[in-house]
């Protein structure tokens, strides 16, 4: 609710800090909340804020794990940051990016209900409606609760799906799995 909040506010056409600071370039901006095609990308550059923090500590922990003597032995081998990156940083890396990938996958299809509800009006309705607004709606508000219990199950049967393929994939491809 709080970052849904701040992201009205953030571009609000008369008084949001986006519209202020393009303001200062002398562009108009338009309403953003209220065009359908800025949906996707206000939810998806939102969303890749609202999480960049969480993954940016998982990985600053990852790379905390490295040995220091392979730093060392590298830096004595010649290599420089570039190389030290490409053969130490990036193979310490991708076990936890390719778990944290796994975990993403399952979630493909149930995207975040509360953020899309919270930020969809009647302006933008035509490109915010996903799967878990439309059971909302069906089943709560039309009260056709057998149709949205079914169209529940159908996404997390397709979830549980792609979660079990990109965990075979990851498996065979560089033996990290949850399973």
């Amino acid at each position: 609710v709080v970052m849904c909040g701040m992201i009205i506010l953030f571009l609000s056409p008369s008084t949001g800090i986006i519209s202020k600071i393009v303001g200062l370039f002398g562009i108009q901006l338009q309403n953003m909340m209220g065009s359908a095609p800025a949906f996707p990308h206000i939810y998806v550059w939102t969303e890749v804020w609202q999480h960049l923090g969480w993954d940016s500590i998982l990985y600053i922990a990852t790379l905390s794990s490295v040995d220091p003597s392979l730093y060392e032995a590298a830096t004595m081998d010649g290599a420089g940051k570039f190389k030290r990156m490409i053969h130490i940083d990036i193979p310490a890396l991708l076990p936890t990016a390719t778990v944290m990938f796994i975990l993403r996958m399952g979630n493909v299809m149930s995207v975040g209900f509360e953020k899309v509800y919270l930020l969809q009006n009647t302006m933008n309705s035509g490109t915010s409606e996903i799967i878990s607004t439309y059971v909302y709606k069906m089943g709560l508000l039309k009260n056709q609760y057998s149709l949205s219990g079914a169209i529940g199950l159908f996404n997390n049967i397709i979830n549980l799906a792609l979660l079990l393929l990109v965990n075979q994939i990851a498996k065979k491809l560089s033996d990290t799995s949850l399973i």
